[in-house]
């Protein structure tokens, strides 16, 4: 994924937050340290994110090594994974995935995938190196993926890079999985019986499916226009990155060319976005060594795909120009089944959809102003349906929608680009008498400016968002909120050398999580950074 040029190829942008100020003394760093160095030198703190910890049980635990490579090139690393001995036969109370990488020299970011028997079990970036090597880790909860788990599977890695005498860091990659027994005095996680890939233009599904749940690994990448997507311009419009309706992109999923699910893609920045690293090179922005997976629940559709015939599930990018690459929607299918029926019957009762509005309006620049572009769009959808399971009848209603406000500002030659942008993707899910409603905000807001003597200078600020409530027979009986910001500015030399570049960034990463999914129900966690020395690391719960 290579960062966008500061002109031509999707200018220079940049956020109009402030500059970030000064953080107070780091929570458990002696006041005798060091101040931060004046620039970025050849080395700089190893890359870490102020996300909690993967919950682990005080139960026994047995480890795995999933795949051991080193990435020069476009070669996958491909292997055989079984399952280990001693920790229960699939009964586990949790698997632990574990990425630990380094890497050293010059590199640009790049894109990755784990997959299981085609499953797609890990979807990741990597960050950028120092010239003295980093080294870094990810973790991710893939319990989930107890079925795929559960048997011998092809292994298939790649992390994409181009190993050259300019572009030297190589990337030394080992992931491992760590099982944890049951505990026989805790309720097992409630996981799916069957995972599929969603790897042919058809699938066949067990004709006793109760409830089915659909996960998209979404990415706009690949280092063209549609990496930065969310600042493309309608057709007309004098920027370097046009597309037909301007901006606005959502992803959707259909069964039986029948629309079944609408939702809003997360607007993941790289470590080499915004045409500066330096931001990214501690603290990656929000889900960037993580991508997380688009959800859709598909079982009102349930009863349609249980006759046990083959039905065509599909994935598209609306938006997205045509004949315009870019986008990666490797999806899986994730199916709860009714042990006590061989067939579970039903119907589809309800499909409404709000026809998608939207609009991209270009206003040109007089003199001395600068281009503007404003988006909207809005789109609704509603699916119910109910199956006959061996506990009775279990009505499912899907209510979702998503909607997108943006405004983009750009001078000619693209020298000082802007971009304020909201997304919002509201979800109710009613399963029978349980009521879940998820209210997901995403804000991206920031500013490029290349000045005088090539100096470019960014500010940026990320949000990702997520309240969660649960009802039960209309009562409230769980709350979540996950509140993920970050926050940089960062200014270098453009058009010379690394050592000639006088790079200089301060940057703030807040993970806030409250609820069930938080350890002990609240977690709150800030990492600050300065010339890529970290200051504040600081815990409040």
């Amino acid at each position: 994924m290579r960062r966008h040029r500061i002109t031509g190829l999707l200018g220079a942008l940049a956020l109009a937050a402030g500059a970030l100020a000064a953080a107070g003394p780091a929570h458990g760093l002696p006041r005798a340290d060091p101040p931060p160095p004046a620039e970025f030198g050849t080395d700089w703190h190893d890359p870490l994110t102020a996300a909690p910890p993967v919950a682990r049980p005080a139960t026994r635990s047995c480890q795995v090594t999933l795949a051991k490579a080193q990435f020069r090139d476009f070669t996958p690393y491909r292997g055989t994974y079984t399952p280990p001995a001693g920790c229960g036969a699939a009964d586990w109370a949790a698997v632990v995935l574990r990425l630990e990488g380094k890497v050293k020299g010059r590199q640009y970011d790049r894109l990755g995938h784990l997959s299981l028997g085609g499953v797609e079990i890990l979807r990741t970036s990597t960050p950028q190196p120092s010239p003295d090597g980093i080294t870094w880790s990810v973790e991710k909860d893939v319990t989930r993926y107890r079925d795929t788990l559960a048997r011998p599977q092809p292994v298939e890695m790649l992390i994409g890079n181009v190993v050259d005498d300019t572009y030297t860091g190589v990337l030394d990659v080992t992931v491992t999985l760590t099982f944890y027994a049951a505990d026989p005095r805790t309720p097992a996680p409630d996981t799916p019986d069957r995972v599929l890939p969603l790897t042919a233009s058809t699938i066949t599904t067990p004709r006793n499916t109760e409830r089915l749940v659909a996960e998209v690994y979404a990415t706009g990448s690949g280092g063209g226009c549609e990496e930065y997507w969310y600042l493309t311009t309608p057709s007309g419009a004098p920027y370097s990155c046009p597309a037909d309706g301007g901006p606005h992109r959502e992803v959707r999923i259909s069964v039986d060319g029948r629309l079944a699910g609408i939702a809003a893609p997360f607007p993941t920045v790289w470590t080499g976005g915004w045409s500066n690293p330096f931001l990214w090179y501690v603290t990656p922005g929000p889900r960037a060594f993580d991508v997380q997976p688009l959800r859709y629940d598909l079982t009102p559709f349930a009863a349609l795909l249980n006759d046990g015939r083959p039905h065509r599930i599909e994935v598209t990018v609306a938006g997205l120009p045509a004949g315009r690459s870019g986008w990666s929607t490797p999806t899986n299918l994730l199916l709860w089944q009714d042990e006590a029926r061989q067939v579970v019957t039903g119907a589809l009762t309800r499909h409404e959809e709000n026809a998608p509005t939207g609009h991209s309006r270009w206003t040109p620049a007089g003199p001395g102003e600068q281009h503007r572009v404003d988006t909207g769009g809005d789109h609704r959808l509603t699916v119910a349906g109910y199956l006959n399971t061996s506990r009775g009848r279990v009505a499912t209603t899907v209510t979702r929608s998503v909607h997108l406000t943006s405004a983009h500002r750009w001078t000619e030659g693209e020298n000082h680009d802007a971009l304020n942008a909201t997304w919002t993707d509201r979800e109710s899910v009613t399963h029978g008498p349980t009521t879940i409603r998820t209210d997901r905000t995403y804000t991206m807001d920031g500013e490029t400016i290349l000045g005088a003597g090539d100096r470019l200078r960014t500010v940026l600020s990320l949000g990702d968002r997520a309240d969660t409530v649960t009802l039960r027979g209309g009562r409230t009986v769980d709350v979540s909120r996950l509140d993920d910001r970050y926050t940089g500015d960062a200014t270098n030399t453009a058009n010379v050398p690394r050592d000639q570049r006088h790079a200089v960034a301060t940057t703030s990463a807040r993970h806030r999580l409250y609820g069930a999914q938080a350890p002990g129900g609240c977690y709150d966690r800030t990492v600050d950074t300065v010339q890529g020395t970290v200051t504040v690391d600081r815990r409040r719960c």
